[in-house]
């Protein structure tokens, strides 16, 4: 008899997002479930965070965490690229299609998202500096020129790749943090391709048991 491992992450217990999707939990809840795999969570606070146990699984002290028996992952790029490559459903089966996939996750986490969080930074963190109003515009329009040519590589097609994988997931995970921005609303394509993929059952899934941990409601058929 096989059994079957467990899948564990961890979460803040009041994620500072609201309840939005954004914490990078969400892209390995995303992940599990687009593979069918069920999961824990264990929720951990702020200063739990920055304590020994949790740093022994995150020297960084951040989340989120994965744990699947005797194997503990951080970094969430590497947690959905682990998931993917043990199950079905995230990578194409052919080699060239598999390597194309996992090139977009680097993609999204290398080329797209790094201008995408330093708007995030120049707005939450520094829109108090008197430089601020001059830098903005400037960190702005590096995440268009991404955007830009992002949008030109997508053009009308669904996915990245052909077939849903890991690298769209990857990808919208990181383009969500545009969404209140308006800034994705300037490239059509783009914005319809996230809204795409938010409404695949496996984000709706995702994204309804994170968002339950911040309002304390557990939604209809949560696995947790």
């Amino acid at each position: 008899m096989t059994l079957l491992k467990t899948h564990t992450i961890t979460t803040f217990e009041r994620s500072p997002d609201g309840g939005k999707g954004l914490a990078r939990d969400m892209r390995v809840r995303w992940a599990l479930e687009e593979v069918g795999q069920p999961y824990d969570v264990r929720l951990v606070s702020f200063t739990e965070i920055k304590e020994s146990a949790h740093r022994a699984l995150h020297p960084f002290g951040q989340i989120p965490t994965y744990e699947e028996g005797d194997l503990a992952l951080f970094e969430s790029g590497a947690i959905v690229f682990h998931i993917a490559e043990h199950h079905a459903g995230l990578l194409p089966d052919d080699a060239n299609g598999r390597a194309r996939a996992i090139a977009w996750m680097f993609a999204a986490l290398n080329t797209v998202e790094p201008p995408i969080l330093e708007l995030a930074t120049a707005k939450l963190l520094e829109g108090d500096k008197p430089w601020s109003k001059e830098r903005l515009p400037l960190v702005e329009d590096r995440v268009r020129d991404r955007l830009k040519q992002l949008s030109a590589r997508l053009g009308s097609a669904n996915w990245l790749d052909g077939a849903f994988s890991a690298g769209d997931l990857m990808m919208v995970s990181v383009l969500l943090r545009l969404k209140l921005s308006g800034i994705l609303d300037e490239y059509s394509n783009l914005a319809a391709y996230v809204a795409r993929s938010e409404a695949r059952p496996a984000y709706k899934r995702a994204f309804a048991a994170q968002l339950a941990v911040f309002t304390g409601k557990p939604p209809t058929g949560w696995r947790e």
